[in-house]
C-alpha cells in the first residue's frame, strides 16, 4: 500500500449528502477483484450519459477537477452497501483524502486499507474547505497527517483527528498483509520451534 504523509493538491467540491457506494462505483462493475482499473467507472451515472459520453456538467468531467486528488464531499459520505470496489475506485482515479462533515462507517475503515485518507470535520469547516475547493485548479489544498492539518490555498489552516493506529498504517503503507509481515521474524521463529517440537505435523 503506498505511504500517505503529505499531499497537495486540486480539491473537487462535491457537496452532495448520502453518495452511497453504489453511486461511487455501480454494481456492473463489482465483477472484478483487481483494485486497479476501476477510477474510469467512478461515480458512472453521475459522469456519463446513457450512451457513455461525458456529462459536462458533473464536477470531475470539468477542466479544472480532471486531476483532483482530493475531494470535499456532503454528509454521510459512503454509506449503503460494504463493498470495497469504492475506495478502490476514488484511489484508482487519482483521489488520496476525502474530506467530509461524516462517513459511513465500514466505508471509513476500508479507506484507510486502502491508502486513502478520510477526514471527517465540522460542517462549518467542511463549508470553508468546500468554497476554497469550489476556486478550482488554481486553488491547491495541502493535507499533512503527520502533523494533521490541512492547509487552504489562503494559508489558513485547519486542524484534523484521526486514530492514532490508522495514522502508523497509513503513514508506513500498511494494510493488514503489512501489518502481518511486521511481525515475519517472530512468526517464523514460531514455526520453526513449532517444527522441531512436532515435525509430524
Amino acid at each position: 500500500m503506498d505511504k500517505f504523509k503529505t499531499l497537495t493538491g486540486i480539491a473537487a467540491p462535491m457537496p452532495m449528502i448520502n453518495v452511497d457506494t453504489d453511486m461511487i462505483i455501480p454494481k456492473q462493475f463489482l465483477k472484478t477483484i483487481k483494485r486497479s482499473g476501476l477510477g474510469v467507472n467512478l461515480f458512472d451515472e453521475m459522469r456519463y450519459d446513457d450512451d457513455g459520453k461525458e456529462i459536462p456538467d458533473f464536477v470531475l468531467n470539468q477542466p479544472a477537477y480532471r486531476e483532483a486528488e482530493i475531494l470535499v464531499a456532503g454528509d454521510n459520505f459512503g454509506c449503503g452497501s460494504s463493498r470495497e470496489h469504492a475506495p478502490w475506485a476514488i484511489k484508482d482515479f487519482g483521489i488520496r483524502c476525502v474530506i467530509a462533515p461524516s462517513f459511513a462507517d465500514i466505508f471509513f475503515n476500508n479507506c484507510f486499507k486502502n491508502g486513502i485518507l478520510p477526514i471527517a470535520l465540522p460542517q462549518e469547516q467542511v463549508d470553508l474547505l468546500m468554497k476554497d475547493a469550489e476556486k478550482g485548479a488554481n486553488a491547491r489544498m495541502s493535507v499533512d497527517l503527520e502533523s494533521q492539518t490541512i492547509t487552504t490555498s489562503e494559508g489558513e489552516v485547519i486542524s484534523f483527528e484521526v486514530d492514532a493506529f490508522k495514522k502508523h498504517c497509513l503513514l508506513n503503507g500498511l494494510d493488514d498483509i503489512g501489518l502481518t509481515m511486521e511481525k515475519s521474524a517472530s512468526i517464523a521463529s514460531f514455526e520453526a520451534k513449532a517444527s522441531a517440537e512436532r515435525p509430524w505435523v
